[in-house]
């Protein structure tokens, strides 16, 4: 029935395109085919999972599934100003099924069999869902010649995506409105990093004075019903300017998160509001070297937990600094490129009682980030949590090693192209806390909560068989260090397997 809805969906579509097709100047349709084959293991650096454990545990166990992404994409030119984009999709794990906690909550662990079917299991009804990823209009010198004004369902992109560049979704996913905590329900992707949908519902204003571009967002991130005041509203304004020489660029930005979904979970009425003010800039000093560098401040307020019983003042800083060299890029045939980064964000000192604690909040918000530069820890406390330090319900920051905040990384990078249609990519990646984390049992080892976290390595290769199709394959090995315990310090591994049809 689900296969049925979404071929008459695709057919509709179809139909609308062809009766519009003489009202404007061109229609494209193009789209993509995405699979992947994925084994995990040690994911939450524990290995073998408890014996016995059955209700909601989320383990570090071996684990291998597929899954897939299907995009279609329709864009319009309606005259020499105005067009529209709508994408649609479905992403979806193979055959993935639901927990039924509810059946089986009651059952011995020695009792065989457990109600409903397979083991108290039942197919996931979203599998076959299309969702609307894309959906805006763009209008060209709107009102006067420089702006450009898009409106509606796009991606928002500012500079390297350091502070706005993804808002990753997982439709179907049991979140609990806590960052990083979820329960049973995985949602369509048991991997969500490699979602499709990263866009925002949005209205984009460009004024494109060359050089100088000038670009004002806002988004509506969370609605709740209309009367509630428990919102997430994104604003921000974003300068860019390009030299003439160096190939450098400059750019000044202030973003501004309005989150008053604290609400909820507060008995404070204050928001949890996020100001980033933030400047980047690169160029290249000669012809074969790019340096970058981003900084960025936040001020506003904090609330951090459900008990907490005042807001606090934010302070907080990031870095992130880059150097690329492609001096044997030209002088051998595998056109070899390196490049080293450095990755600062601010922590908070730990507090045993955060619901009293007072002073300003030198913690990180992560906002909206895009880029990332590793395949497992960068996603630590956005989707994965560790069994030595696992979720801490009603918190905002619901894992206290998350990645996004109190770290530096150190990431060294390189890549070669054996031949033309082969690429391969290495990456090492440092990861130092700056404050110690504070253990759910500090009595027992508070000495390793502070120090080195871990090291990464990420090797990657894709093969472009045609213009149209790409194979790829990815590893990656994340080894926790002194801030884990001796018994929870097992090796992470993630295998991902690729392969992309474009047209």
């Amino acid at each position: 029935m689900k296969f049925l809805r979404v071929l008459c969906v695709l057919a509709i579509a179809l139909c609308l395109t062809a009766s519009v097709y003489a009202e404007t100047q061109s229609v494209k349709v193009s789209g993509d085919l995405t699979m992947r084959g994925i084994f995990r293991n040690a994911y939450d650096y524990q290995g073998s999972p408890n014996e016995g454990a059955i209700l909601g545990n989320i383990d570090g166990s071996e684990q291998s599934w597929f899954m897939s992404v299907a995009e279609v994409e329709v864009d319009a030119d309606l005259t020499d100003n105005v067009s529209t984009v709508i994408r649609v999709l479905n992403q979806r794990d193979w055959n993935v099924t639901d927990r039924g906690i509810q059946n089986i909550a009651a059952v011995p662990l020695a009792t065989s069999p457990v109600p409903n079917g397979r083991g108290g299991y039942a197919p996931n009804g979203d599998e076959f869902d299309v969702m609307l990823d894309l959906a805006y209009v763009t209008l060209k010198d709107f009102i006067y010649s420089p702006l450009t004004l898009t409106i509606g369902r796009q991606d928002l992109w500012f500079g390297k995506g350091f502070i706005v560049g993804a808002n990753q979704q997982n439709p179907g996913a049991g979140w609990l409105g806590v960052q990083g905590t979820r329960n049973v329900a995985a949602g369509n992707l048991n991997a969500p990093e490699y979602t499709a949908i990263n866009s925002f519902d949005a209205v984009k204003a460009v004024l494109d004075y060359d050089p100088w571009t000038i670009t004002g967002v806002y988004s509506k991130i969370y609605e709740d019903a209309i009367q509630a005041n428990d919102d997430v509203d994104l604003w921000g304004t974003n300068v860019g300017y390009k030299f003439d020489a160096y190939k450098a660029e400059a750019e000044a930005y202030w973003f501004f998160k309005k989150d008053n979904s604290a609400g909820e979970i507060s008995p404070i009425k204050h928001g949890n509001d996020v100001h980033t003010f933030g400047l980047r800039g690169s160029f290249d000093p000669i012809d074969v070297i790019t340096l970058a560098a981003e900084g960025a401040w936040q001020g506003g307020q904090f609330v951090g937990s459900r008990t907490q019983l005042e807001s606090r003042d934010r302070s907080a800083w990031a870095l992130d600094v880059s150097a690329e060299c492609r001096y044997m890029t030209d002088k051998f045939a595998w056109k070899p490129k390196v490049g080293a980064e450095y990755i600062y964000y601010s922590g908070n000192e730990p507090e045993s009682n955060e619901a009293r604690a007072v002073g300003d909040y030198t913690g990180w918000d992560p906002m909206y980030r895009g880029k990332f530069d590793s395949a497992i820890r960068e996603f630590v406390g956005r989707f994965y949590n560790s069994a030595r330090y696992p979720v801490r319900v009603d918190r905002m920051q619901s894992n206290v090693d998350a990645s996004f905040n109190n770290q530096h990384q150190v990431v060294f990078l390189g890549s070669l192209q054996p031949i033309e249609s082969l690429t391969l990519k290495a990456n090492y990646n440092l990861f130092w806390n700056q404050f110690q984390y504070l253990s759910n049992n500090p009595a027992v080892d508070a000495s390793k909560s502070g120090g080195f976290i871990g090291q990464e390595v990420d090797l990657q290769a894709t093969w472009d068989y045609t213009e149209d199709v790409s194979f790829g394959i990815l590893a990656g090995w994340f080894m926790p260090g002194e801030v884990y315990t001796d018994h929870l310090h097992d090796t992470a591994t993630d295998l991902v397997g690729t392969v992309k049809v474009s047209f």
